[in-house]
């Protein structure tokens, strides 16, 4: 009898089911069979994470805790949310990044990233035959493809303070850019031997090793890197302005050896490394055992940040770039939308060939113009300059750039002269994908004619730039 109560119960509670059941001649369609949503493919999911981006459609959500002090600025619309250092990931600083080729790829589940960017340019100058010193558009009324990159990446967690972490960096780097990039000894022949415009550089390679019971944390960096001071890099959405600062396109670019990054408090960092000196592979005769240190100190409204460099500090004598670089930088946010950045370094080598004497230079260097009777001199060479951001909207800044540099004997740009620059540039971004920097840019060299091959004092360029991120 319960069973017959049960049975009766479950008929009435399915109502029309049962009915159907037992009346099949009642002319009721079947029920369809469920259909299974067919997933999107890699190319759908591409192109709606674009169209999400620049609609401004794309979902958010929180942004993760961080460990330490909170982010200055925000990104986009500048290149970076904290004041930047080099030679580790921004320690505290979990991994928010978001990018389209992870998300087609695997709907951004993993901590390894491939992501990158392709930045083609054009310029207009009163110089015919070269922009130079000038960078990164060396190529006087011309379009380029800077940059075409490509990073595999995977940054270690640094936010948690329980336990060891592995992170690991590739670079493939390809367009005209490759020239402030070139490393002696890393398929250096294209540009040394050969002067080719175009050309390929695997820029870095490195293992990011993170100690959290080291001090406040320690990370320790182990292979070629970017060389560490300064506000500017290769790399260009790393950097607030298209056309680099002449103190920028003289120095180092990128360091082999090892360096350690160790976070004491919220507020102060050192750093100390060995490198192989600067932009040379440990295996080339210009290399020998170099030191670097630097130490910064973050204010605790986060409004002010110093930091200060000795940089691949070895005899000094010369050598492939074998540059004494003493650094310093400062940055200053004046309020929510104003902040500068501000850097200055004194360079030199010693013992450097005179252009007037009997030595030759070593390929791919300059000579230095000595004074008369000398075979060799010291080749000395200090710049400063000043960035002025001002922030318009989420999606726009202005910076303004003034800049000075000493070449006293020649040594990095082949001509001794003092040079100054100062450049304005309005940054766009449409989403976070797309961004554009068109510039107007004044140089001019105060004791000699130095541009467009040694044939004028003063050069006038309007460029832009545009990165398309993947």
């Amino acid at each position: 009898m319960a069973a017959l109560v049960v049975v009766i119960a479950a008929a009435f509670l399915s109502g029309s089911n049962i009915c159907a059941q037992t009346k099949p001649d009642a002319g009721l369609p079947d029920s369809p069979a469920p259909q299974t949503a067919k997933p999107a493919g890699f190319f759908a999911k591409l192109a709606k994470y674009y169209s999400e981006d620049w609609h401004g459609t794309a979902p958010s959500s929180p942004a993760p805790p961080r460990r330490g002090l909170p982010s200055p600025l925000q990104s986009p619309p500048f290149p970076n949310s904290d004041w930047s250092y080099g030679g580790s990931p921004v320690l505290g600083e979990p991994d928010t990044n978001s990018y389209p080729l992870m998300t087609a790829w695997n709907d951004a589940r993993s901590r390894t990233k491939v992501y990158g960017w392709v930045e083609p340019s054009v310029n207009g100058s009163t110089s015919t035959h070269s922009n130079s010193p000038e960078a990164n558009d060396p190529y006087s009324n011309r379009f380029e493809l800077n940059q075409v990159v490509v990073y595999v990446e995977r940054l270690p967690d640094t936010v948690q303070r329980n336990h060891f972490d592995l992170g690991f960096h590739f670079t493939a780097f390809f367009g005209t850019d490759y020239r402030y990039t070139t490393d002696k000894g890393y398929l250096s022949s294209q540009l040394i031997d050969h002067g080719h415009e175009y050309g390929f550089d695997p820029v870095m390679e490195y293992l990011d090793l993170y100690f959290p019971k080291v001090a406040h944390s320690m990370n320790l960096r182990i292979g070629r890197f970017i060389s560490v001071p300064g506000i500017e890099a290769q790399l260009s959405p790393n950097n607030y302005i298209f056309s680099h600062s002449l103190l920028y396109s003289i120095d180092p670019f990128t360091d082999t050896g090892i360096l350690a990054t160790i976070q004491l408090n919220d507020q102060w960092m050192v750093q100390a490394g060995l490198t192989g000196s600067h932009d040379v592979a440990l295996w080339t005769e210009d290399a020998k055992p170099s030191a670097t240190a630097c130490v910064s100190y973050t204010t605790k409204s986060v409004n002010d940040n110093l930091y200060l460099c000795a940089n691949g500090i070895n005899d000094g004598i010369y050598a492939y770039n074998n540059l004494q670089q003493y650094d310093g930088t400062w940055y200053h946010k004046f309020s929510q939308n104003w902040h500068m950045a501000t850097e200055a370094y004194v360079m030199y080598q010693r013992d450097v060939p005179s252009v007037y004497g009997s030595i030759t230079p070593e390929k791919g260097t300059n000579g230095a113009t000595c004074a008369p009777g000398q075979q060799l001199c010291l080749a000395p060479e200090y710049a400063a300059t000043n960035y002025l951001n001002w922030q318009l909207s989420a999606h726009d800044f202005m910076s303004f750039r003034s800049d000075l540099l000493n070449d006293k004997k020649g040594q990095r740009t082949g001509v001794n002269t003092k040079y100054t620059e100062n450049t304005l540039m309005l940054s766009h971004w449409i989403g976070t994908t797309i961004q554009i920097r068109p510039e107007i840019r004044l140089d001019h060299a105060w004791d000699r004619k130095a541009y467009d091959r040694g044939t004028s004092q003063t050069q006038f360029t309007a460029a832009s730039d545009l990165i398309f991120h993947f």
